[in-house]
C-alpha cells in the first residue's frame, strides 16, 4: 500500500481531473470508481486520501474557488472604475450557462452541507465570506469616490450576493426563460437603479 501511495498523482491533479470530469460528463459521473480510474488509483486510495465523497467535493470546490479568488483579486485591483470592476465581478460570479461545473459543483456541496459536520460548514463559510469580503470593499471604495450611492457597504453587498445567488442558481439549473444574459441584464438594471450615483 506505501508503494502505491508513493506513485499516487499529486491531490491537486486529482481535483483537477474530478474538475474536469464533472465539465466533461456531469456531476453525476463522477464517482470514486470513475475518477479512480482517470488518475490511476483505486477508489480504496481516494477514500484513504480524501476519507469520503463529499470531502473530495468540498476539496475541489476550495481548488475551484481558488482559482476564482485569484481572478477575482486581479479584476478588482485593476486601475478601473469600481462600476467597471463590480462589473467585472458580477460576471465572474454568474455562470456560464446550463451545468457551469463550478456551479454545479457548488449546489452539490451545499445540498450535501445539511449533514456536514462544523469544520465543512466553516470551510463553506471561508468561500462565501471571501467573496462578500471583496465585493464590500470594492462598494466602500466606489462609495468613497463619489461613483456610488451612500448604501451601507456590507449590506448592499449581501443583498447583492443574495439577488446573484438566486439568478445564478436558475442559470445553472437551466430554468427555462432564465439565461446568462438575462440575468446580466437584470443586474445590470439592479445596479443603475440602486447604485449609481445621480449624475
Amino acid at each position: 500500500m506505501a508503494g502505491a501511495r508513493k506513485n499516487a498523482p499529486p491531490r491537486e491533479d486529482v481535483l483537477v481531473a474530478a474538475m474536469e470530469m464533472i465539465a466533461e460528463r456531469g456531476l453525476e459521473k463522477l464517482t470514486m470508481a470513475a475518477l479512480g480510474r482517470e488518475v490511476g488509483m483505486s477508489s480504496g486510495h481516494l477514500l484513504y486520501y480524501f476519507g469520503s465523497k463529499d470531502e473530495l467535493l468540498l476539496r475541489t470546490l476550495e481548488w475551484s474557488e481558488g482559482r476564482l479568488g485569484a481572478e477575482r483579486g486581479r479584476l478588482l485591483t485593476r486601475s478601473a472604475p469600481a462600476r467597471e470592476r463590480l462589473d467585472a465581478y458580477v460576471d465572474l460570479y454568474v455562470p456560464d450557462g446550463h451545468r457551469d461545473p463550478h456551479w454545479t459543483l457548488w449546489l452539490e456541496v451545499w445540498n450535501r452541507s445539511q449533514n456536514a459536520d462544523d469544520d465543512a460548514r466553516d470551510r463553506q463559510a471561508a468561500i462565501e465570506g471571501a467573496w462578500h469580503r471583496d465585493l464590500v470593499a470594492l462598494l466602500a471604495e466606489g462609495v468613497s469616490r463619489g461613483e456610488f450611492r451612500p448604501v451601507d457597504p456590507d449590506r448592499f453587498a449581501a443583498r447583492l450576493r443574495a439577488l446573484l445567488d438566486g439568478f445564478s442558481i436558475h442559470v445553472a439549473i437551466g430554468l427555462r426563460g432564465t439565461d446568462r444574459a438575462q440575468v446580466l441584464g437584470h443586474v445590470r438594471e439592479f445596479l443603475q437603479n440602486s447604485l449609481l450615483a445621480d449624475t
